[in-house]
This record gives C-alpha cells, sequence and structure tokens, in this order.
C-alpha cells in the first residue's frame, strides 16, 4: 500500500455513494487540481455549488476534502473542515484568505537572522490557535547562527508555551524533531516570509526537489518569492505537507480565541479585578496594574496585548459588514432568479 491509500484508507468513511472522495492539492486559476485514490484530476466547481456560496471562504481551499461526481472533473461539496488558517487579504477590504485547511500543525518558520522577529512570528500563533491548529516555531538556518540557544530563549520568552525548534536543512541538525508532527494522515502548513527555507525544508522532507529555491539578498536578510501557489505534498509516512508562498504582511482576521490562548495570564488577571469593567488604568483592585507594579506583567507585553485586541475588534467589525453586504447580495440575486422562472 503506498503512502496515497494509506491517507485514503483513514478518510475513506468520507465518501458518500455515488462520488469519489478527494482532496484539493492545488488551486490555480479558478481551476482546482484534486488529489484521489486513483490519480490526481483537474476539476472544477459544479454551478450549483458556486450558486450557493455566500462567501469565497465557502469554496475549495488548498486541504480540503471535497466530493467529487462520478466523471471526476466536478466540485460537488465541499466536506466539513476540522481547522482553517487564514488571514485577512491584502488590501483595504475586510476580506478572509484562507491560507490552508485540515491542518493539525502549523510550522511557524524564521531565519536565524537579523530578520528574526518575535512580534511577527506572534501574529502567525494567534492565527494559528484561532485556526484549531497547533502552532510550532521553527528557526531555520542553525548552521548559520552562532548564538542559537540565546535567540530560541528570545522566542520562547515573546511566545509563551508555545514549542521552538531550532533547525538546519543543509547539515539535516534537528529535523529528526520534525518527525512526531508528521505521522501517518497528519497535516502540517508550513508559513513565514520569503527566503526562511520553507521550500528546502519541503524538498528535504519530500525527498525530491519538489519545489524551488533561492538565495536570500545579503543586503537585508529579506527572501525573494519562489513558491507563488499553495500546494500540498504526500510523504512517505503517510503525511501530508502544504507549502505555501512568503508573506509580506500577516493582517489579523479573527483572533479573540488565539489572543486568549496566547495572553492567558493577562486575562486571569483581569477575572481578579474588582471591577468586571475594569478598563487597566488607575481603577482601584485593579489586578492587571498590580501585576505591572510588582514586575510580574511587563507594561511592553500588556502594550502589545490591548493593541492586538483593538485591532481584532476593528476587524470584526469590517468583517461584519461585508457579511452583511455578501447576504444582501445573495437574496437579491435569488430574487431575479424567480421572477425569470415565474
Amino acid at each position: 500500500m503506498d503512502n496515497r491509500e494509506n491517507v485514503f484508507e483513514l478518510m475513506g468513511h468520507l465518501e458518500e455513494e455515488g462520488y469519489t472522495l478527494g482532496r484539493v492539492v492545488t488551486e490555480q486559476k479558478g481551476a482546482f487540481m484534486v488529489m484521489t485514490k486513483t490519480g490526481d484530476r483537474l476539476s472544477k466547481i459544479s454551478g450549483k455549488l458556486r450558486f450557493e456560496t455566500v462567501k469565497r471562504e465557502d469554496l475549495p481551499a488548498v486541504g480540503d476534502w471535497i466530493l467529487l461526481s462520478e466523471e471526476g472533473a466536478i466540485i460537488e461539496k465541499v466536506l466539513p473542515r476540522t481547522s482553517k488558517f487564514s488571514r485577512k487579504k491584502a488590501g483595504e477590504e475586510a476580506e478572509e484568505q484562507i491560507i490552508a485547511t485540515n491542518i493539525d500543525t502549523v510550522f511557524i518558520l524564521s531565519s536565524l537572522n537579523d530578520d528574526l522577529n518575535s512580534k511577527r512570528m506572534e501574529r502567525y500563533v494567534l492565527l494559528c490557535w484561532e485556526s484549531g491548529a497547533n502552532p510550532v516555531v521553527i528557526l531555520t538556518k542553525s548552521d548559520t547562527c552562532e548564538d542559537i540557544e540565546e535567540k530560541k530563549k528570545e522566542v520562547e520568552n515573546a511566545l509563551l508555551g508555545v514549542k521552538v525548534l531550532a533547525i538546519s536543512a543543509v547539515n539535516h541538525e534537528g529535523i529528526e524533531e520534525l518527525h512526531p508532527y508528521l505521522d501517518k494522515g497528519k497535516t502540517v502548513a508550513l508559513v513565514g516570509s520569503s527566503g526562511v527555507g520553507k521550500s528546502t525544508l519541503v524538498n528535504l522532507l519530500v525527498g525530491n526537489d519538489v519545489q524551488k529555491t533561492k538565495e536570500i539578498r545579503e543586503s537585508d536578510d529579506k527572501g525573494r518569492h519562489t513558491t507563488t501557489h499553495r500546494e500540498l505534498f504526500l510523504l512517505d509516512s503517510g503525511a501530508s505537507i502544504i507549502d505555501t508562498p512568503g508573506m509580506r504582511e500577516i493582517q489579523l482576521w479573527q483572533g479573540q480565541e488565539g489572543l486568549s490562548t496566547q495572553y492567558n495570564d493577562i486575562e486571569e488577571l483581569a477575572l481578579q479585578c474588582r471591577f468586571a469593567d475594569c478598563r487597566h488604568e488607575d481603577e482601584p483592585g485593579c489586578m492587571v496594574r498590580a501585576a505591572i507594579q510588582e514586575g510580574t506583567l511587563s507594561e511592553e507585553r500588556f502594550g502589545h496585548y490591548q493593541k492586538l485586541q483593538r485591532e481584532i475588534a476593528y476587524m470584526e467589525r469590517k468583517g461584519n459588514k461585508r457579511l452583511e453586504s455578501l447576504e444582501r447580495k445573495k437574496w437579491k440575486s435569488i430574487g431575479k432568479q424567480r421572477k425569470l422562472k415565474y
């Protein structure tokens, strides 16, 4: 039994009579490459599915399990997702962009160079907690760094409770620590900026040069985009990995649950404040202010928590307005169809 059959043996219970079970491998220009037990098929969305969809997020994304018509060229149904890693789409409009679905773990990659930024990684972590998957920070290119443990400790202190690993794909150092996340049937998504080594790690894990790679610019340690679309690959272990393009900006789409997970210490303190509507400024009996004065909570950490809280609230307000607009358009379209019919 090969790795493809291994995966479908585990997920066979999702198949429905009269349909073929598949998983979206990649999407390009409105068409989807779908992996099935017998091979890959280029498929398109059925007219019915497209018409019934209110939001773009309800359409297939990389990692989705879907049902194909018997011919195998038409996607009839997107099966319920166990997790969904997404961010706000670039631009002013409050629109969600799904990065990957049905993932168990997100590897958040960052190079051990001058571009190491724990604040950026924290945004990935918040989105990850929100998605339903578990975050693991991977510090890459350890062969180029002299103070690995110091930088690793710095990231661990900024991202409380998140597993942090250091690896070198060149020397194969630390790679064995990734294996527990790559068991049969598991799915891992790789995210991070350009040039941090996502494609290099994919090539190493797959065992072939399936992804192109480029060196980072020496002038500023920034990477160049090589991966241009999201794509799922199967490993010999029966696990799946999803490579994603580098992200220049990480705007939060939703994140209240992720914020509560990452800043559980602050929210626990807030629950102990004398007043339920405490603003944590100068109110008597404020446990957050007391912790800051005692030195058990830094002003910087609390300030960053408040900033993220405001950003999430703002995006949720914008998202709700957009959803209301889409719902109105949907019912307007249905009304027109009825008039034409009768």
